[in-house]
């Protein structure tokens, strides 16, 4: 399996971008706020990530318009999934999710399935927060996640 990356410098530092074929067509499989160690190429694709995103850091852009491909469990998949159904600028709780999955009594699978999302941002897993509107966790941070949050001007306790 081939795998391309790029690094871009967003208000967040730098983000590494993955993208790999999959039955022919180039998808994006990874988003990391860090610098790659990983030597790639850019693509078409990884070009057109690169430019959605700094549309979203400037305001200019609220829905992700790119192909998408992650591994996981099939309960992984699915919360991954419904993530991608929670609007810009909105938050749904953990529990939420899990009722929408069909498996209420999954919210800390939920957070944890959150917590290892390939494609943060894009999957936009920032907007899953705790019951009572507390932040919750984030993967990279409480810190980027209410940087992501305040650029949607979502308000949290």
């Amino acid at each position: 399996m081939t795998s391309n990356s790029i690094c871009i410098e967003s208000i967040l530092g730098p983000i590494s971008l993955f993208s790999r074929q999959v039955d022919g067509q180039e998808r994006l499989c990874g988003l990391a706020f860090a610098a790659s160690a990983e030597s790639g190429k850019q693509t078409p694709l990884l070009g057109q990530a690169a430019q959605q995103l700094y549309e979203y850091f400037n305001g200019q852009r609220q829905v992700f318009n790119l192909p998408l491909v992650y591994d996981g469990s099939p309960f992984q998949q699915a919360v991954w999934q419904a993530l991608q159904s929670v609007p810009f600028g909105r938050t749904s709780s953990y529990g939420e999710i899990a009722a929408a999955i069909g498996n209420p009594l999954a919210a800390r699978a939920v957070g944890n399935a959150c917590g290892s999302n390939p494609i943060a941002i894009i999957i936009p897993c920032h907007r899953i927060i705790a019951s009572g509107g507390k932040i919750g966790g984030f993967s990279s941070g409480l810190d980027t996640k209410r940087r992501l949050l305040a650029l949607e001007a979502v308000k949290t306790v």
